[in-house]
């Protein structure tokens, strides 16, 4: 069994999460959103409940998933919004990485063919309950999401040693 990762393994590559002044790249407001294959795969009907892409866009979280059946990183396949959290002031970039270090454990490891039949390998799909999710984007809101890990024997968060 591996050693607990130290803090700075979620957070490694993250950069400034919260800024006090906007660059180029930044918008005000971000938006986490969630969301759920409605891919006919087993494995994807079979876990639909805790299957989750996790994903962050300053753009309207809609227009990402508006051609999912066409791009592997919705698993070729149409996927519905099931949730999103605005946050203001924050680099989405950082966010992004923060939120996917934290859940790698509990990353979906799948390789896809896209139309081209190269291989795809879609990063950002995760099983993690909807409830954890939520749980973290209110962590990360009031800015303690440090004091916590993601646990995924007992898929919740839990404080850190």
């Amino acid at each position: 069994m591996s050693p607990e990762p130290g803090i700075d393994d979620y957070y490694a590559g993250a950069g400034p999460l919260f800024l006090n002044l906007l660059d180029s790249v930044d918008t005000e407001s971000e938006t986490i959103y969630i969301a759920r294959s409605l891919s006919d795969n087993e494995f994807v009907k079979a876990n639909r409940e805790d299957l989750h892409k996790i994903g962050v866009t300053g753009g309207a979280p809609v227009t990402r998933s508006a051609e999912a059946k066409k791009d592997p990183t919705y698993l070729l396949a149409e996927a519905e919004l099931v949730a999103t959290y605005k946050l203001a002031n924050i680099n989405r970039k950082a966010l992004e990485t923060l939120l996917h270090n934290f859940f790698a454990k509990a990353r979906l490891d799948v390789a896809l063919a896209d139309r081209f039949g190269d291989k795809v390998c879609p990063r950002e799909w995760f099983l993690v309950p909807l409830p954890v999710i939520a749980e973290v984007a209110d962590r990360i809101k009031e800015g303690g999401i440090m004091r916590y890990r993601y646990d995924v024997l007992s898929a919740s968060l839990v404080p850190r040693a």
